[in-house]
């Protein structure tokens, strides 16, 4: 592609002046944001590799939205983050034009990811008839045609079709907003930006959440004649008001502020726009890329079970592996002499001993056998109880 080097406009001394703190507040929130992102991210995408052969078709799209949040922290913070300590784009234009990209590319793949996820839910709560029929395979096409349809807004200013510029603060890249107030073609791309990639997504969103809620009041009250007070409230019912809440709050949240500030500076006097607007909304936006991880991992039953059963196995090795420090009695024997004389008492055994207290109390006592481990199966809301030995290697490899 060519680079069109006019458009591209550094930072002025004269915002250094005139907002000292802007650079100081945009330096530590990208430094923050992108470690918050990277353990987030990293975190959900090693959850959902120890559980894929567990993996959900619906879930498909939260691997996917870590996936492009995680390449958004990739690619633009090592390069934001060094530009706002220079207080100034510390890089040439071809930089600038593939970190715009990325920032587009990642962030309308993650705002349609969210789309679809809100469709598919949507489809299995609302249309179980159909949403019981979609399978790995269609969640693998979707994931492809989000990825195509942020491509498509992502290419397009490197093929004419707007254009790329350094932001008004001059620490990062985005879409030059100015353009369209003397290019036609540029003011098509704005229109199309805003239209297919805020105003649809926003109301496909809100639309699906809408009848999720309707449904499940729905199914709700009808039920609720026949079953107890304790159990009016399901489950499935709080997962899904969380959801719900959760995705509309982050989407608005995180990309309404820049989408105001954008159209703002698109359809009206750029030169009006201050650059604290800007760097605000853009902090705004890029945390979506914490919030999102947080979202599932806490929200999602599975996610957080699989989350806490490694990090109780990774702490037990940790423990396990620890040495631990010899202790001296004053005759100079450690703390292995110790123990053997502990385990012994008059000649006797320590597990002897215990069966004569318990034989006293009427208690029966089996010397010659090694208790065996057994584990609690939850199915639904009962449970049962089996060996170790009788689990299968698949229930072993889950077994907390």
């Amino acid at each position: 592609f060519t680079v069109d080097i006019d458009t591209f406009v550094p930072v002025s001394s004269s915002i250094f002046t005139s907002y000292p703190s802007l650079f100081f507040l945009i330096f530590h929130s990208h430094s923050l944001i992108g470690v918050l992102s990277l353990l987030g991210n990293g975190i959900l995408l090693l959850v959902a590799y120890r559980k894929r052969l567990s993996l959900k078709p619906a879930e498909f799209f939260i691997i996917n939205l870590s996936i492009s949040d995680l390449g958004m922290t990739l690619s633009l913070f090592p390069l934001a983050i060094p530009s706002a300590f220079a207080h100034k784009w510390l890089f040439d234009e071809i930089t600038c034009q593939f970190y715009a990209m990325c920032g587009v590319l990642f962030g309308l793949c993650s705002l349609t990811n969210l789309t679809a996820l809100s469709c598919i839910c949507c489809l299995k709560v609302c249309f179980s008839n159909y949403g019981n029929k979609f399978s790995s395979s269609h969640a693998c096409f979707l994931v492809v045609a989000v990825w195509c349809y942020a491509s498509v807004f992502a290419i397009g200013p490197l093929a004419h079709w707007g254009h790329y510029r350094a932001e008004p603060y001059g620490t990062a890249c985005c879409i030059d907003w100015n353009v369209p107030n003397y290019e036609l073609s540029a003011l098509s791309y704005i229109v199309c930006l805003f239209l297919f990639c805020y105003a649809l997504p926003c109301t496909v969103i809100f639309l699906s959440y809408t009848f999720i809620l309707l449904t499940v009041r729905g199914s709700h009250q009808a039920v609720q004649q026949h079953v107890s007070p304790q159990t009016k409230t399901t489950n499935a019912h709080a997962l899904i008001v969380k959801l719900s809440v959760a995705v509309c709050i982050g989407f608005l949240g995180a990309w309404s502020p820049y989408a105001i500030v954008a159209m703002w500076a698109a359809f009206g006097d750029a030169t009006l726009v201050p650059p604290t607007a800007f760097a605000l909304a853009a902090i705004f936006a890029k945390s979506s890329t914490i919030y999102n991880p947080m979202v599932y991992l806490l929200c999602k039953p599975n996610f957080r079970k699989c989350l806490c059963r490694d990090t109780s196995t990774f702490r037990n090795r940790i423990c396990r592996g620890s040495p631990r420090p010899e202790q001296k009695d004053p005759f100079g024997s450690t703390s292995q002499r110790n123990i053997k004389d502990m385990s012994v008492s008059n000649g006797q055994p320590e597990s002897h001993r215990a069966c004569l207290h318990s034989a006293k109390d009427g208690a029966h006592c089996h010397t010659g056998t090694t208790p065996q481990r057994t584990a609690r199966i939850l199915s639904g809301s009962t449970y049962s109880n089996a060996t170790v030995s009788q689990l299968s290697a698949k229930q072993q490899a889950h077994f907390l």
